[in-house]
């Protein structure tokens, strides 16, 4: 029997299996909660693996919940398809919530804040209370509005809710520490004016609560035990455990514990960023196959196991870092060799003419589908005396160590004979067009009769038995490793991040379907646009076959 070898615990597995020893919790309970004003993007594929693979690891539970606390940005576009992303990757949730659900249990909450003198209604500005929040070393000018009476501030406060005052003309505010250091719990906004249609509730509510405000009471509602956010919330959790407290919600309350988000080399997180690039049409869409969005990944081609692996690769720490695009490279790589269909594909033709072979030559041919898989089986492709070889794998003046074709050399084709060239045809301004070539009749299957080297075998499409298919061949968005480091993000865009280019693809491929994978012998794996229709087939390439990231983890071995 061999032992299975099992990856060390996180810090926040540890925390975890130490609230249950201890009895804090009986079954941990998470959530994963998105705010549903964008697409979501691979650090978010992060958060999700992270959230619902603690659930699966100790059967507990984890709740879909919509932080839909702002109008302004939100839609029910963006919740559809938040929910069709979580399901690719192969979650399932135990309950789809929303914090718009309880907007009468915060209301009712905020009353109490206000009747225990914890919140009062302020008339400054945005402007105003920035001007007047000080530094972490002084502290903040009180709001002349701080010292209301509870009376005052409850009848301003149903006042607000009942909508008889403009947007930003007032908020309510928590009345904490104006000399804090945190700067969050410099009496922070919890409530704030916004006339306008909620995705849900329609024109029900004027006033809404802030992420602050709704994060933990939501969490309670639930019966969340472990709250887990990244980074950026370590120091929201004084106000996040000081609001549980000030209501007066008894325990056991949620523990947030915050984890260091993903950055990812060559690419842009932000949804501002994200949202900037769709909306002005530096790429075609969220779901353009050079977006970081998960819809994005899917479309180019990345697999739902590749992304979950990636997860657990870059695994949980507490201080951020960048990762290396070529680590999620590598884990599509690594799964598509175990899953994709190969077939022959010529990117940048260049005919080939068998002088040996009878005019409408034609021989069929086995070629094996997948040589990780024996259950992918064989299928048969048409071998005749034109074919289309890449002209990249021929060279008229070649330097010593290529080994691919030219005058008087040998090489083999894939499944095929050997061949040799022969004779160059050029057009009138000396221009490649046609190479003329003979084969070894006795190396069928490219066998050497023999026993002589051949240093190269090549790929090929009959000229005869092929589909002309679009090929949009992606590269990296951005020109810099860290484009968020630019003073100006978009001036860092790459402007070869996509070419467009019809290959010459084997028949094989005449039916094929939308995401379906393959990987075009040679060149790298490619996936199936939706664009594709029964007039053209469309694909896109996921990644090439160069492994760089494989190369480092050798070294480091």
């Amino acid at each position: 029997m061999t032992n299975k070898i099992s990856r060390a615990k996180n810090f926040i597995e540890e925390i975890i299996e130490k609230d249950l020893e201890e009895g804090y919790v009986k079954e941990v309970y998470t959530r994963f909660p998105p705010e549903p004003n964008g697409y979501l993007h691979i650090g978010h594929a992060k958060a999700i693996c992270l959230n619902f693979g603690i659930k699966e690891k100790y059967n507990g539970k984890c709740n879909l919940r919509f932080d839909d606390t702002n109008p302004e940005t939100e839609s029910e576009e963006y919740v559809n398809a938040i929910k069709e992303d979580i399901k690719w990757l192969g979650f399932k949730w135990d309950k789809e919530c929303y914090a718009s659900d309880y907007f009468e249990q915060l209301y009712e909450w905020a009353i109490i804040l206000i009747k225990k003198g914890l919140a009062y209604v302020c008339d400054l500005s945005p402007e105003e209370v920035s001007a007047m929040r000080g530094t972490p070393t002084v502290p903040a000018t009180p709001s002349p509005y701080r010292n209301r009476s509870v009376e005052e501030n409850l009848d301003l406060f149903i006042r607000m809710k009942n909508g008889e005052f403009p947007d930003g003309s007032r908020t309510l505010r928590a009345k904490i520490d104006l000399a804090s250091p945190n700067m969050h719990m410099r009496d922070p906004v919890l409530y704030r004016i916004k006339h306008m249609t909620h995705h849900r509730t329609g024109n029900k509510w004027c006033i809404y609560p802030t992420y602050d405000f709704a994060h933990g009471q939501s969490d309670y509602i639930e019966g969340i035990t472990h709250s887990i956010c990244t980074l950026e919330f370590e120091v929201h959790r004084p106000l996040y455990e000081w609001l549980l407290e000030a209501i007066g919600l008894p325990h056991p309350r949620p523990k947030q514990i915050e984890f260091a988000r993903l950055n990812l080399s060559y690419t842009v997180m932000s949804k501002r960023k994200l949202l900037k690039l769709v909306q002005d049409k530096y790429v075609f869409g969220w779901d353009d196959p050079r977006m970081p969005t998960i819809c994005g990944l899917r479309r180019r081609g990345f697999t739902p196991e590749s992304i979950r692996k990636f997860a657990e690769i870059v695994g949980v720490a507490k201080r951020e870092n960048v990762i290396q695009l070529e680590l999620l490279e590598h884990c599509v790589r690594e799964d598509l060799n175990q899953k994709a269909i190969r077939i022959m594909a010529v990117l940048n033709p260049l005919k080939v003419v068998i002088t040996n072979l009878p005019q409408n030559y034609e021989e069929e041919l086995e070629a094996i589908n997948n040589p990780e898989d024996p259950t992918a089986g064989t299928r048969k492709i048409k071998f005749t005396n034109e074919i289309f070889i890449e002209r990249d794998d021929f060279l008229e003046n070649p330097p010593k160590d290529f080994y691919r074709l030219y005058l008087n050399n040998e090489v083999r084709l894939r499944y095929a004979y050997i061949i040799k060239c022969n004779e160059i045809v050029k057009d009138n301004n000396g221009n490649i067009v046609e190479l003329r070539c003979t084969i070894d009749p006795a190396s069928r299957g490219g066998k050497s009769p023999d026993g002589r080297k051949i240093k190269s075998t090549i790929h090929w499409v009959s000229a005869k038995y092929y589909v002309p298919c679009e090929v949009r061949l992606y590269d990296k968005l951005f020109k810099s490793e860290v484009p968020d480091e630019k003073e100006n993000f978009i001036e860092d865009i790459n402007p070869n991040s996509l070419t467009i280019v019809t290959g010459y693809v084997e028949e094989y491929v005449k039916n094929v379907k939308p995401y379906e994978h393959y990987q075009f012998e040679r060149i790298g794996y490619f996936v199936v646009d939706p664009d594709t229709t029964s007039d053209k087939i469309v694909f896109n390439r996921t990644v090439t076959l160069k492994d760089d990231y494989a190369k480092k983890l050798k070294k480091t071995q």
